[in-house]
């Protein structure tokens, strides 16, 4: 596994304020009312971190309205230091809306030209970024903002180990995607308006320490004849640390020469969104736990597990107790479990 530091894990980038139809199942142009909710993939990460007992901080910018503080509010209740989060009076808190359909569900963004867009490299000279042990970032980041994309370059020339979630969110991007300028910002030559969000996150991947990413997205970004976990490793030899997950069925890390599968166990869907962030972040608290690569895994699914249940992007862990038990499990009883039932929540 990677060497990290003392300090707590860093987690950088946008928390939105999400608009969901109050009723399960129900489109959004038919819903009579909307339930108010924070969606951010990083954030998202540090609350299941801080769950698992991780000292975490999460770093953002959001706009000086009540949005912004209902973000800012929620993300602290769960435990993650806010410290380094900056109220913009100039700019709003982005904004997303979920549309649940027959074929999944919808979302449509509404942060072009948010506070946390404006984001950029002068971040990691903060103090609640320097001590960082770990740093998390995002794909979902590089698309926001040129300054938000040279953040995430320079990260990955700094000091600091960098985990790097490839988070690819297509309605953010196209094959030449028009990102708002930043003052004082000169687009890095990765940031030309002719390269595709394929070029950009392989390049930003390739260089990170720890990687994760789903087959089907490596897949859809760089090429449909990936076939399995190892051709995606051969397409991206150079992290020390490279986790890619196959959906429902199982993820697999390589961790340098050393290579670990673990099956996913079978999960009730209510909805799936959040539930990489929440894999991420189990599987992150197992390696800073020094767990083995197998238990780590579990971790991440049992976590991922929590999101898959519930109908926003964060969901009640179970029992820490149980988890201990699953995650000493043989490999038989890990993979003949049943979900229901045997998974209280607190």
């Amino acid at each position: 596994m990677i060497p990290v530091g003392d300090g707590p894990v860093v987690c950088v980038g946008e928390t939105m304020v999400a608009l969901v139809p109050e009723h399960s199942g129900v489109e959004l142009a038919a819903a009579d009312s909307l339930r108010l909710a924070v969606a951010g993939a990083e954030s998202n990460v540090a609350m299941y971190l801080a769950d698992h007992g991780v000292p975490v901080r999460w770093v953002s910018a959001v706009g000086d309205d009540p949005f912004g503080r209902r973000v800012v509010a929620e993300v602290a209740a769960r435990g993650v230091d806010v410290s380094g989060v900056r109220t913009d009076p100039a700019r709003p808190t982005g904004l997303m809306v979920k549309s649940p359909g027959e074929h999944g569900t919808r979302v449509h963004y509404y942060r072009r030209g948010s506070a946390a867009s404006t984001l950029g490299p002068a971040v990691l000279d903060d103090s609640a970024v320097r001590t960082a042990g770990l740093l998390h970032l995002t794909g979902i980041t590089a698309a926001l903002s040129h300054s938000c994309r040279a953040l995430v370059d320079a990260a990955l020339r700094g000091p600091v180990p960098v985990s790097f979630d490839v988070n690819h969110r297509p309605a953010l991007w196209s094959d030449g995607p028009v990102l708002p300028p930043a003052e004082g910002i000169r687009p890095h030559p990765s940031q030309r308006a002719e390269e595709s969000a394929a070029a950009v996150l392989y390049d930003f991947a390739d260089r990170a320490d720890l990687v994760l990413v789903g087959l089907d997205e490596a897949q859809a970004l760089w090429d449909d004849a990936l076939a399995d976990a190892a051709a995606v490793r051969a397409l991206l030899p150079r992290p020390r640390v490279l986790v890619v997950k196959d959906g429902a069925r199982a993820a697999t890390v390589f961790d340098g020469t050393d290579v670990h599968t673990v099956p996913a166990r079978a999960v009730d869907v209510v909805e799936p969104v959040g539930a990489g962030d929440a894999f991420a972040a189990g599987f992150l608290a197992g390696l800073l736990r020094g767990e083995s690569p197998v238990r780590a895994l579990r971790l991440g699914h049992l976590t991922a597990g929590a999101a898959l249940r519930v109908t926003g992007d964060h969901g009640p862990l179970p029992d820490p107790a149980l988890i201990e038990r699953l995650l000493a499990a043989d490999d038989a009883v890990w993979a003949s479990a049943e979900a229901d039932g045997d998974l209280p929540v607190h």
